[in-house]
């Protein structure tokens, strides 16, 4: 293996002690993705959205963004990201970091919505706030699942840099030591 090759790989351990942390931050944007819902079993807003029940969704979603940008933030610090695979995976962290960071916002307006509700008293207004309700929490459930992709490829980019190590040093066991050269013809002369 030439020493070039050997700067640019991201150590074994270090690799796979990122990848268990973006998979695990994975799964905890995926799974907020999925269960933090504003519609009712009908597939509509509720009559009385619970306010509370809505701000809390953007506290979780501002914890979440903030580990990812926590991760983002050690990543980029790290002497990993110059190689070539910890290029890439900074800008998939990169991406997810942006991503979390909008849904918090939108869970915000969709609790301020809600509130807004309880004071209105005109169909339209009542209409107008439960689509911008709808809107908000869809797109910050949106933001969260985007963010949970971008977390995923990151891991995949690690995992196929880890596929290529090996690859790597399966070529250097197959080759061996290097061989001595021949000898010369003729022998020793005196």
């Amino acid at each position: 293996m030439k020493p070039d090759f050997q700067r640019d790989l991201i150590p074994r351990d270090d690799a796979l002690h990122l990848i268990g942390a973006l998979n695990a931050m994975k799964d905890k944007l995926h799974d907020a993705a999925l269960q933090w819902e504003l519609l009712d079993e009908t597939g509509h807003v509720p009559a009385t959205p619970s306010y509370s029940a809505l701000l809390q969704h953007a506290t979780e979603a501002q914890d979440l963004s903030r580990n990812v940008l926590r991760l983002t933030t050690d990543f980029a610090h790290s002497p990993h990201r110059t190689t070539h695979a910890g290029s890439t995976v900074l800008k998939h962290l990169a991406t997810a970091a942006t991503l979390s960071s909008h849904a918090a916002p939108h869970f915000a307006e969709t609790a301020e919505c809600a509130l807004a509700l309880t004071r209105s008293t005109t169909p339209t207004d009542r209409r107008y706030l439960t689509d911008r309700m709808a809107i908000d929490h869809g797109s910050a459930r949106a933001f969260l699942r985007r963010a949970s992709e971008s977390l995923r490829d990151a891991a995949k980019e690690l995992d196929d840099h880890l596929g290529f190590q090996r690859f790597l040093a399966s070529l250097t066991r197959r080759e061996g030591p290097p061989k001595p050269p021949p000898p010369r013809p003729g022998g020793l002369h005196r």
